[in-house]
């Protein structure tokens, strides 16, 4: 496989910095107050979660065009939980996609299916954590 693009990001542990190969990310990371930390910082957990609705809402609005949908104005919320699993963690998302109201219906649901099923991020999870998609 031959990548179009290539990101290179640096971190130095939860509680530390994140950047970007080319500068353009330069992160505090912390613990979340949740978690016990400070919270003055991103986690892991946020940046999956902001990449993955990113990558969600343009996968839907291709595939929107693809179908010759118009999708109009999209967001999508990832909720990423850090989960307790056995002796370690493990991840869970839920993936709320807010359509239109005229496509708040079977193509719509439709559309959203189609999108999981060409997501980069989608593609990643898929059989190694749940994902719940969730229409609003």
């Amino acid at each position: 496989m031959s990548a179009l693009y290539t990101a290179a990001a640096t971190a130095n542990g939860r509680e530390g910095r994140a950047v970007s190969s080319d500068g353009q990310l330069d992160l505090t990371l912390a613990f979340p107050a949740a978690l016990g930390g400070n919270g003055k910082g991103t986690n892991p957990e946020q940046l999956f979660a902001a990449g993955y609705a990113a990558c969600f809402a343009s996968a839907l609005g291709l595939v929107g065009r693809q179908e010759k949908v118009d999708t109009g104005e999209i967001s999508v919320t990832a909720e990423v939980g850090l989960n307790k699993d056995g002796e370690g963690f493990a991840l869970s998302v839920v993936l709320r996609v807010e359509l239109p109201e005229e496509l708040q219906n079977e193509t719509g649901r439709k559309l959203v299916e189609a999108a999981h099923q060409v997501c980069p991020y989608s593609k990643a999870t898929r059989g190694n954590i749940p994902v719940e998609l969730v229409v609003e």
